[in-house]
């Protein structure tokens, strides 16, 4: 194998290992994890809850939301629309994200409408007169809005049956996309209560599933210490519904750049379930078993949901493995550590275009020492070019004898054609983990560079960096030695075509990281090319100047 061999093959290698992480990421099937209860009282309560949940919960194919009345909430970050029955989370509008590549328009992330989806957040208590997800509450307003200097608003919700009072409060804090859910049990009957409260969010099957050059992954997610993170696909909802126990843990709903979360309280027994609601409905959530109320006693039973973009800061400072939602596939160990040192970069220069160049500079830098050797073997066998080229037209079709032959001028010359290759192996990782870090990155949603590119997680409106991309890979072949295969010569040829074709259609920031990698390459290339080729004329004077 010679070294253009080697390079067709890294690249290939290369495309192959992304699309096969792409392909993996759409269509993986979910991991389940199945803990059975200790005894068979905790069995007998889990089943009675789980029941209990079924009943209040429309499981026919003429699924629909109830209505009530909603009560508008506006804060720095939310303009949030809560519904009276069941006091459910029903829109949520983000005030710090758009809508679309060139909406002015905020993007919503819950909505509650038919189309073009249905995203929800919902919270019940189980047990004699407690309020479901289906109860009404009453509210002291209908509108709420967090003042200037306001670092807290509060919503609260009651309900009322039987003697036994229930307060949902929901408390919108300034910017911070975790929002504190309680409940606030007053048991003014003559009985004691135990009851069992469910956090859930029902989600449709067909929204945000990215697209089919940058497939994304739209489903369920959970998190416990014991199984880390999970990821749940809605096909695999139905065919192996999740029954996870666990004392830890948030489960919620993952899609590009944003995630639902609900986190009960610390130390609360859970268990996480899923279920099929009809042909498009889904639902995902967890229960727990509340400690027994005396009559006159009360109960505070506090949680959160998080609903918000998936900002690496807020996640890790909301709850432990939230940060795994942003999912870099299997090469998080090297991507998380990269996109720390491009935040940190960002930090400096507060743009995240520069900071992407000044990224690929570093890495390109840290990797020269590597890169050099494939960049010299590159340049020995580009000085070799006329010797083998003249060993073919002696030899003709017999490849045996001008393989033997190209093997003795390698000797003679110290020529190692294999030298460039563990160096390109070990950066494959660094490229590809790169590659999903500036694809999972919300950070980069939205954000400006210069000039036309306004949006570093869009596709360049007018495909100026696909082409220079085009442009630099067309130079490389040029600094590369040429093939004595036709056939991969061709290939050379249209490589750049191919792969300019490609990056239409990615995020420029991505292609923007490329673009700056190939000339940097070029010029790494160009340097040591004139260096092998000064030594070889050297060589050829005798050592004479």
């Amino acid at each position: 194998m010679d070294t253009r061999r080697l390079v067709l093959f890294v690249i290939f290698s290369m495309s192959i290992l992304m699309l096969w992480d792409a392909w993996q990421r759409q269509h993986a099937p979910a991991e389940i994890v199945q803990q059975v209860a200790s005894n068979n009282a905790d069995t007998t309560s889990t089943n009675i809850a789980s029941s209990a949940v079924n009943a209040n919960v429309a499981v026919d194919n003429d699924y629909k939301l109830q209505v009530g009345q909603r009560i508008s909430v506006t804060t720095d970050l939310y303009k949030a629309d809560i519904e009276t029955t069941g006091g459910d989370l029903r829109r949520l509008e983000l005030l710090k994200h758009r809508a679309a590549d060139n909406d002015t328009s905020n993007f919503v992330l819950l909505d509650d409408s038919a189309k073009p989806m249905t995203y929800v957040a919902q919270t019940g208590l189980l047990g004699a007169d407690l309020p479901t997800h289906k109860s009404l509450f009453t509210s002291a307003a209908t509108h709420y809005q967090m003042q200037e200097g306001q670092d807290a608003l509060e919503v609260r919700l009651s309900s009322i049956s039987n003697g036994v009072t229930v307060d949902k409060v929901y408390t919108f804090h300034r910017n911070k996309y975790a929002i504190d859910v309680n409940y606030e049990i007053k048991n003014g009957s003559p009985s004691a209560i135990t009851p069992t409260v469910y956090y859930q969010i029902v989600h449709d099957n067909e929204s945000n599933q990215g697209s089919k050059f940058m497939p994304t992954f739209t489903g369920g997610s959970y998190f416990t210490d014991s199984t880390k993170f999970k990821k749940l696909a809605f096909k695999n909802m139905d065919k192996e519904p999740l029954n996870v126990t666990s004392n830890d843990g948030w489960i919620g709903l993952l899609q590009h750049y944003f995630v639902s979360a609900w986190i009960p309280k610390d130390g609360l027994a859970r268990e996480f379930y899923t279920e099929k609601l009809n042909d498009h409905m889904y639902r995902i959530g967890t229960k727990s078993t509340l400690s027994s109320i005396a009559p006159g006693a009360s109960l505070i039973v506090p949680a959160r949901l998080f609903s918000g973009p998936q900002t690496k800061h807020d996640l890790s400072e909301t709850a432990p493995g939230l940060e795994y939602t942003v999912d870099y596939g299997w090469l998080t160990v090297v991507a998380s550590p990269l996109f720390w040192v491009l935040s940190k970069i960002y930090g400096l220069v507060n743009n995240w275009g520069v900071a992407i160049i000044l990224l690929t500079l570093l890495i390109k830098a840290v990797f020269y020492p590597l890169s050099a050797k494939s960049y010299r073997s590159m340049a020995q066998m580009r000085e070799m070019a006329p010797r083998l080229e003249a060993l073919k037209q002696k030899f003709g079709d017999d490849r045996q004898k001008m393989q033997m032959a190209m093997m003795d001028i390698y000797k003679t010359e110290k020529i190692n054609p294999m030298s460039g290759c563990l160096p390109i192996l070990i950066q494959i990782p660094v490229f590809i983990s790169l590659y999903w870090m500036l694809l999972g990155s919300v950070e980069l949603r939205h954000a400006p560079f210069f000039g036309w590119i306004q949006d570093l997680s869009a596709v360049d409106p007018y495909y100026i960096l696909p082409i220079i991309m085009g442009l630099s890979m067309i130079i490389q072949t040029k600094l590369n030695p040429k093939p004595t295969d036709p056939i991969q010569a061709k290939v050379m040829t249209w490589m750049p075509v191919i792969f300019s074709v490609f990056f239409f259609f990615f995020p420029s920031g991505l292609v923007l990281y490329w673009v700056v990698n190939n000339i940097i390459s070029i010029w790494q290339q160009w340097y040591v090319n004139k260096s092998i080729h000064a030594a070889a004329l050297l060589k050829k004077s005798g050592g004479k100047h």
